[in-house]
């Protein structure tokens, strides 16, 4: 599997799932047409982009470029990179019938396809000599046990409370929450962080 410096930005959870069987990336979806009022997604984009860079990969369709659009007018231009799907015809298996236009979006796309938009957009790869991120002790899913913010009764109340500190979207489960703290944050600024929040009742 490719391993990708950027974050990538896709429509809705089914992109999200085709991709990550093609790539180790960090993959944040906009959830369609409801970004064009999510503050918070676009505030959590605007500060993943500032420490990975964004590509946007959105479907071929018309609702697709108008959610690019949308992302390119709102999101610093230095930041993004912009990969595009071909326009290939046919329903995914999901579906009962096609889309409006006919057209497979992100989740119809073959490994092949998908490498090679992203290559053409300028993606890092890691493994081919890229840039590579600074190297960083991970935060685990036990370190947020050990935290409170997962497996607990009052975990989702703590994790709410360390969202809205961290000017995170409020409704992050706790592998999205695993996800961003792993880009924005390193394991002993996290801990030290989380622990200081902890003793003030978060």
């Amino acid at each position: 599997m490719r391993k990708l410096r950027e974050v990538i930005v896709v429509e809705g959870r089914y992109d999200k799932n085709t991709l990550s069987q093609v790539v180790d990336a960090v993959i944040v979806t906009v959830n369609g047409f409801s970004v064009f009022k999510d503050k918070e997604t676009l505030a959590l984009l605007r500060r993943l982009g500032r420490e990975r860079g964004l590509i946007v990969l959105t479907d071929s369709d018309g609702a697709g470029f108008v959610i690019r659009n949308h992302l390119r007018s709102v999101l610093p231009k230095e930041q993004v990179k912009h990969a595009y799907i071909p326009d290939i015809y046919g329903k995914e298996r999901r579906k009962r019938t096609a889309g409006k236009e006919g057209k497979l979006g992100v989740e119809g796309m073959k490994p092949e396809v998908l490498i090679s938009a992203l290559e053409k957009a300028g993606a890092t790869f890691e493994d081919t000599g890229g840039v590579r991120c600074k190297p960083r002790q991970p935060v685990t899913k036990a370190d947020l046990f050990a935290l409170g913010l997962s497996g607990g009764a009052d975990s989702a109340a703590r994790r709410s409370g360390l969202l809205k500190h961290l000017e995170l979207p409020e409704h992050m489960t706790a592998n999205a929450l695993l996800e961003t703290i792993n880009v924005l944050y390193d394991r002993k600024e996290f801990l030290e962080l989380a622990a200081a929040l902890t003793e003030h009742r978060i």
